[in-house]
Order: C-alpha cells, then sequence, then structure tokens
C-alpha cells in the first residue's frame, strides 16, 4: 500500500500538517513535500492550505473517501490473515458506542473480551452522536434506534425498555400523576430532541405527550442526575435507571406506561459481503452480554 495514502488520511484526520507531522514522529517540511508529492503524481490539488486550517478540495474529499475505504479494506485482509494464521481474530477493532450505555454495560466487560481476544486491539469511542461508520472507519457501532439504520449489516441485542421515572422526594414534594394527562401538570426532565414521548399503556394503546424539559440540556446523563436528584420526572431506559430503581434513589411512576417498545439496541456495521473475524467476535461477545434477558431486567 502507497505509504503517502496513509499520510494523507493522517493529515486530514489531524487537522493541519504541523499536527500530523507530529503523530507520524516526522518534521513539518517533510509531511508537507510527501504531501505535495501526492498531488503532483494525481495530478490535482487534494487541499487548499490556509494560514489556520487545511480545507480538502472537491476532488481530495473524494479522494480521501476513497483512501479511507482502501485504508479499511488493507486493515481488514490483515486481520483477516492473522486470524487464519493464528486461529483466533486479530487486528485493530474501531467502536462506538453511546456515552452511558458505554459506560454503564461497555466498559465493566471487556477485560473478559481482551483476555478471549489477546490479539485484538480495541478502540473504543463514546458519543451520544450517530456516527457515519465509513468516514469514522468504525468497525461495530452500538445503536439504541427503532431500526439499525439503512445501508449497515445490524444485529439486535435487546430491547430497549423504557419508564417513567422520579425521585422519592420529588414524589413527596409534587404527588404522582394519576395518568398520563397529569403528565402536563409536573415538571418533565428529557434531552434536547427526546420530546415527545410516546407512551404506550396497559391497554396498548400509545399516546404522545409533549412539554418542555424543567432544564434544558444536551446530555442524558444529566437527565439521570436531575431526575435523581428530585427535579422531576423523566423517561429513562431500564438499562441506564434499573440499580437506582433497586437501590430506592428512583420509583416508577403510572407502571402500565412504558416507552413504545419498537426501540431496540444494535449492534451495526459497514455492510461488506464478508464480516471480519474481530467484528463477529465482539458482536457475538455482545449478544452473549445482553442476551436472552438483559442484565438490567433481572
Amino acid at each position: 500500500m502507497d505509504a503517502d495514502y496513509a499520510l494523507f488520511a493522517k493529515i486530514i484526520e489531524s487537522g493541519s500538517l504541523s499536527a500530523a507531522a507530529r503523530a507520524v514522529g516526522l518534521s513539518p517540511a517533510m509531511v508537507s513535500k510527501r504531501l505535495a508529492r501526492l498531488e503532483a503524481r494525481l495530478g490535482a490539488g487534494l487541499v487548499n492550505r490556509t494560514t489556520r486550517r487545511l480545507a480538502l478540495t472537491e476532488t481530495g474529499a473524494r479522494f480521501h473517501a476513497d483512501v479511507l475505504a482502501i485504508l479499511k479494506a488493507v486493515a481488514e485482509a490483515e486481520a483477516r490473515a492473522s486470524g487464519e494464521t493464528t486461529g483466533s481474530p486479530a487486528g485493530l477493532l474501531r467502536v462506538s458506542a453511546p456515552t452511558s450505555f458505554g459506560r454503564l454495560h461497555i466498559a465493566p466487560h471487556l477485560k473478559r473480551f481482551l483476555d478471549d481476544y489477546p490479539r485484538i486491539t480495541l478502540d473504543l469511542d463514546l458519543s451520544d452522536g450517530f456516527a457515519d461508520l465509513m468516514a469514522a472507519r468504525i468497525d461495530v457501532a452500538v445503536r439504541i434506534t427503532p431500526t439499525g439504520g439503512g445501508g449497515v449489516s445490524a444485529r439486535r441485542l435487546a430491547t430497549n425498555r423504557r419508564i417513567l421515572c422520579a425521585a422519592p422526594a420529588y414524589i413527596a414534594q409534587r404527588g404522582t400523576p394519576e395518568d398520563t394527562a397529569a403528565l402536563a401538570r409536573h415538571q418533565l426532565l428529557a434531552a434536547t430532541g427526546q420530546f415527545p414521548w410516546r407512551l404506550t399503556g396497559g391497554d396498548g394503546r400509545t399516546v404522545s405527550i409533549d412539554g418542555t424539559s424543567r432544564v434544558r440540556t444536551n446530555s442524558s446523563e444529566v437527565v439521570r442526575e436531575l431526575c435523581i436528584a428530585g427535579v422531576g420526572i423523566a423517561l429513562r431506559s431500564l438499562w441506564d435507571v434499573s440499580a437506582d430503581l433497586a437501590a430506592g434513589r428512583l420509583e416508577r411512576i403510572l407502571p402500565d406506561c412504558e416507552g413504545s417498545a419498537d426501540v431496540g439496541i444494535y449492534a451495526v456495521s459497514p455492510r461488506r459481503s464478508e464480516i471480519a473475524p474481530a467484528v463477529r467476535a465482539f458482536t457475538d461477545f455482545l449478544e452473549g452480554l445482553y442476551g436472552p434477558v438483559p442484565p438490567w431486567e433481572g
């Protein structure tokens, strides 16, 4: 593989020639020279250089996407070859997961996975946004969503049950709503973009609850902490609050109601003709952790 391709990808990832130079252990002058050599060989400008940052040209953007695909394919080929030789999955595995879910239900179990697959090098990125798998070169992403998403291979790991809950202090001060309509008279908590709530009752009917969060935040973890502190009522996933319910820090509100059951927890990966052994191993590992009954529902 052309070493200049990897250097070009590192330049774009780093955002500047100097940052890329530090990352690969070369001088900025040498990095600039090799970029110029690549552009000359291609007969096209790949980046516009300014005093503050690098910006991809239209040709550069297309070439960058192709280079990422090439680097990904080479890494997977090497991992497959190494796995065939050693009899076990190997290579770099890039995993993405929602922040709170990854902290609570992935990170504590990784030692067992790494012990089982010592030749896998794991890169775990926690973020609440949906990353572009190809652009970010992610092998497996855990997503909590109604569907795995288009253009990807998706395996459903568990149902994402969501319940209404509040702290005992809030209930003591404000009481409990007698039905979903009464939620309008209470302080509600939700992260940006989480309203409206779609709630399904014991009779199977679904109602939509819109509202304004008592505190505006983009963090689901902040919503949970606010709920525990007694600020209001929240719709939370069981995987997020089961320990707080068991410890009495939270109590369930309107126990006949749950969030709509169409939301699931998925492991998704870029769709390819052949699944890399490390991807299969990690997805199987997650499925074993959460099935047949997730531990947070035990």
